[in-house]
């Protein structure tokens, strides 16, 4: 898809400002940061982070871009299967903080799609937790001119880990709502998925968007679980003063004060900020110090998310050019 400059900043954004939530996270995850602490990347965390590191968060969304990026369909098929062995493929890295309900899946090292999509299904325990919905990022970026295919691709990805109905339904949305940012520079795309969904899933989802637009953490302090997940990403967006691109970063700071899972919640609400703001919102000294799995920087990530949108044709060079901050 032939994308305006303004398109091409704003898909730029989705990766790098999903691994900035992620790195800016990453430091304080399971702990509630009060008002007078100054959010940064400080590193730390539960996997011993370095300052700017992303986590699993991130490392999944990129092996789901990666396959994305070459335009292939990751909906089906040999797309999927192709995200599948992405997935195992950093598995066997060796990642931290790899997520209870993933790591149940991966383990199994299964060989296709199909096989990785039945071991969730039949996995024991929870299965609704929001390992599904902090990688569905990048999913937005190749299906900028298809809508049908890019909740198509979204369900088909996260089933392939979490079997649950409302881990789907998350994932179609805010995919949706990154697709439509890209496209349109608005936010509007969460209430556009609700219109056209289920009534089941709009009766469900539309008065806890409005909480969460109305309420305060303590409303849904479970964000480990997707909903609370997504409503405190939501919620991280619609509280926070949006008159400029300084919006991407006051809200990613909302995100972590948030508590608990906050590279998680800061992930998912990057993927949104980015795809309305751009890549030129994120702060340069943040953007700097980002790296991680697979050895990737700052400018890897615009470049990759830009050939995603472009369904792999890099034959008009912005990605493949040096990136100035």
């Amino acid at each position: 898809m032939r994308l305006s400059e303004e398109r091409t900043d704003r898909a730029a954004g989705v990766l790098l400002a999903t691994a900035t939530g992620d790195a800016l996270g990453a430091g304080y995850e399971f702990t509630t940061p009060g008002p007078d602490v100054v959010i940064d990347m400080i590193g730390g965390g539960l996997g011993s982070f370095a300052p700017g590191e992303w986590t699993d968060d991130t490392s999944m969304a990129l092996a789901i871009a990666e396959v994305a990026a070459t335009g292939v369909d990751i909906a089906a098929g040999p797309g999927l299967d192709a995200v599948a062995a992405q997935f195992v493929r950093w598995y066997e890295s060796g990642p931290t903080g790899i997520g209870v309900q993933t790591s149940a899946v991966l383990s199994k090292r299964p060989a296709s799609a199909d096989e990785m999509r039945r071991i969730a299904a039949v996995i024991s325990g929870r299965r609704s937790g929001n390992g599904s919905l902090m990688r569905t990022a990048p999913v937005a970026l190749a299906y900028l001119g298809d809508a049908d295919g890019c909740l198509r691709a979204a369900r088909a990805i996260g089933l392939l880990t979490h079997h649950d109905e409302r881990a789907v339904e998350a994932c179609e949305m805010w995919t949706y709502a990154i697709r439509h940012a890209v496209l349109n520079g608005t936010f509007d795309g969460l209430l556009e998925y609700l219109e056209g969904a289920s009534t089941g899933a709009r009766d469900y989802w539309a008065p806890l968007l409005d909480r969460a637009e109305r309420g305060t953490p303590a409303d849904f302090p479970n964000n480990g679980w997707v909903v609370d997940a997504l409503l405190t990403a939501w919620w991280a967006i619609t509280t926070t003063d949006a008159t400029g691109p300084e919006h991407l970063q006051r809200a990613l700071e909302q995100a972590v004060r948030a508590g608990h899972d906050t590279d998680t919640t800061a992930a998912i609400a990057g993927g949104l900020l980015g795809a309305r703001w751009g890549a030129s919102a994120v702060p340069a000294r943040w953007t700097r110090m980002l790296h991680g799995w697979p050895g990737y920087r700052a400018a890897d990530l615009e470049r990759l998310a830009v050939r995603t949108a472009r369904g792999g044709d890099d034959l008009e060079g912005w990605s493949s050019s040096p990136i100035v901050d």
